[in-house]
This record gives structure tokens, sequence and C-alpha cells, in this order.
């Protein structure tokens, strides 16, 4: 399935609808990740209804037990389409008796995808069908080329926010939250993205003053990711060697490692009250 204007293209999957490629008309280049296995073997995945891991693999909700794997389900399953024209697709994903085994709530889960100018705007929107307080989380996870120009390499690239910040990423263990977060160093407003920056998993950042932020080389700003309302933010990479990075807005976050397992009390958690829809959206223009 494809979308275009006068100056990108767009292509996705119904399954997880995910983003696959993302193209300048203009000069033919590639911003999104192509999902090579030998480093990991995803594009853009959508994370719903968790963000993250889950302390065991598992959640309770009024005295039930679930199990369910890292960032949720929706990645994995198929969506439909239920609107494709030449610059917009929305893909959606309902509840079934397979998704209310792990996650007992009813959900309409829409992902919009509509192309403006030199910018692709990714809308989330969840209504809650049923009839008690729905609770969840949802987050994107785009990865992008790194290097953009291949006569560079990724420690060529840093990521540049809009405000002043002083940043202390929230580290994690085996995928949970420990409880402790560690200072990042700047340069100026910049994040160079060095060998050994993941070396530790993603960089998780809470209450930042920026609302976007832009990847840049020593030839060139290449984008700049908006994510204005999202709490949270995480950058990630699979290894000094992975060729990509992924900027990550969240609404959500993984567990801590002493988390009680109650979902009602787990951080980042979203309240969605009956028949009402939570909106929220991201932006990556392209210059």
């Amino acid at each position: 399935m494809k979308i275009s204007n006068n100056h990108l293209k767009a292509t996705f999957n119904v399954r997880g609808a995910e983003i696959t490629s993302l193209t300048h008309n203009a000069t033919g280049r590639e911003y999104i990740w192509q999902a090579r296995t030998k480093y990991w073997g995803r594009h853009a995945p959508v994370l719903f209804p968790f963000v993250g891991k889950l302390k065991k693999d598992q959640y309770r909700h009024e005295g039930k037990t679930y199990e369910m794997g890292q960032h949720g389900f929706a990645r994995d399953l198929d969506f439909e389409i239920v609107e494709h024209t030449s610059d917009q697709i929305i893909f959606q994903l309902d509840a079934d008796s397979n998704t209310l085994k792990k996650y007992p709530f009813r959900f309409e889960l829409r992902i919009i995808y509509q192309l403006e100018g030199h910018s692709l705007r990714t809308t989330y929107e969840v209504k809650n069908k049923g009839k008690q307080v729905m609770y969840f989380s949802i987050g994107g996870h785009p990865a992008f080329d790194c290097p953009l120009n291949p006569e560079e390499f990724r420690s060529d690239y840093w990521l540049e926010f809009d405000q002043q910040e002083t940043l202390f990423t929230h580290r994690l263990d085996g995928g949970l939250f420990t409880g402790k977060k560690e200072a990042i160093d700047l340069d100026g407003q910049r994040l160079h993205i060095t060998d050994h920056l993941f070396d530790q998993d993603a960089l998780v950042f809470k209450q930042l003053n920026s609302t976007r932020v832009s990847l840049s080389s020593l030839s060139q700003k290449w984008l700049t990711f908006h994510f204005e309302g999202f709490p949270y933010l995480g950058i990630w990479s699979k290894s000094q060697e992975s060729p990509f990075v992924c900027i990550e807005p969240w609404y959500g976050l993984a567990d801590y490692g002493d988390h009680s397992g109650e979902l009602s009390a787990k951080e980042g958690i979203r309240k969605l009250d009956a028949s009402a829809i939570f909106s929220c959206h991201y932006t990556m223009e392209i210059h």
C-alpha cells in the first residue's frame, strides 16, 4: 500500500500497520530502516497496548493475571484498511476473541498516515468500546537509516533538541527500569550518536523541554521529528554496528523491576473512559 504527494512517497504493510518506506521523490533517498535482519528485522512498529516490557511478561487486572510480550500485540496483527486516498491511509484494529484473552478491553485502534508537503504525520486514535475504564499505553518506534549518506558513519550524526536540556536517561536492566538515572552529556543542544551510546540499552527521557529533535550529520540536516504532547521519548539502536537509529515517542513506559504488576498502578498508563477517544500524533519532516 502506497501514498504519495509531490515530495514524498510512503509504503505500508497491513501487518502491524507499519510504515516500511519513506522516500524523497527528487532524490530517491530512503529514510526508513529497511529491516535487515542481521541487525533488527522491523521498520517502525506500533507499540500497543503496552510500551516496553512487563515484569515477568504479565500484569494483573481485577484479580486476574494476563500474559503479554514486550510492546504488546498490535505490531504482529493484521490491520484493516478503512480508507485509502492518494496521500492518506487509515488502518484499523479491533478487539476480538484472541486479543481479549490477553487484554480484557474492547478497543478500536486507528492509525492514520497523512502526507503534508515534506512531512508524514502519524496519528493514533484509541477508542474504548467497552463499558469500563480502559488502561493502555501507545507509542511509536520508527527506525531511520543512519548514516543516510553512504559516505558517512553513524558516529558522524547527532540529534539536536529544539530547546536547552539537562538530560537524564532512566536506566533499564533486562528491559525493566532499575530506578536509577544517569546524566547524558550534550554538546550544546546536540546528542552525538557515539559508538557506545546504546551499550546499556535505550535512552529514555522524561519531561523534556523540547517538542522536536533533528537528525543531522556533517553534511546536512536530514529530518526533524516532531513529538509535541508525548510525555516520554526513547532513543535506541541495536548495537555499535547497527546502521539505524530509532526515535520513539511514547505514552507509556516499561515496568520497573519492583512493580507490583497491578495494571492500574503502572507508571505512565493511560486511562480512557467508556466510549471516549484518545488521540495523539507525531510528524517526520524531511529536509
